[in-house]
């Protein structure tokens, strides 16, 4: 064994807990000092409940959680305001014309349109300057929103 290139050996070296608990054990230093031992650690003590925050970790987890709580829940708030029934018929991109013509009719949110089509497509058709590429249109628009449209609607009359 090669002399002096091995650090001084304590066998009596003391090692403290931020808890106050004390022990002795050999080491390569006099002294050690350390924040958690077997008395005050929640595994050993059987406190569960209690957690170790070295350094903020679990704050920052708890922000972490707290962020994707939030993420979601705008997620949800926005796919609702989607498929809202109050949303204007100018919002479905369907054209100036028909957005025009189903204006004049009185139908001025998505919710009027989806109860005009509950009776049909025949009503619908009857408003002028709409016809049945319009209608076509419009049902495909409400389908890509995520809108159900009414079974009446659905069957084709000629």
């Amino acid at each position: 064994m090669k002399k002096d290139i091995h650090p001084k050996w304590y066998p009596e070296a003391t090692v403290t807990c931020a808890c106050g608990n004390t022990w002795k054990t050999g080491s390569t230093r006099p002294e050690i000092r350390t924040e958690v031992c077997s008395k005050c650690h929640p595994f050993f003590t059987g406190e569960q409940a209690r957690l170790i925050d070295i350094e903020g970790q679990v704050d920052r987890f708890y922000k972490k959680l707290q962020a994707r709580q939030e993420y979601l829940e705008d997620k949800e708030q926005k796919a609702a305001e989607k498929v809202s029934p109050s949303r204007p018929i100018a919002e479905l991109e369907i054209g100036k014309r028909a957005t025009d013509a189903l204006a004049e009719a009185g139908i001025k949110t998505v919710g009027e349109l989806l109860t005009k089509m509950e009776a049909g497509e025949a009503p619908i058709l009857e408003i002028p300057n709409v016809g049945r590429k319009t209608l076509i249109d419009i049902k495909k628009k409400l389908r890509q929103l995520g809108y159900s449209i009414p079974e009446a609607a659905e069957e084709i009359t000629v």
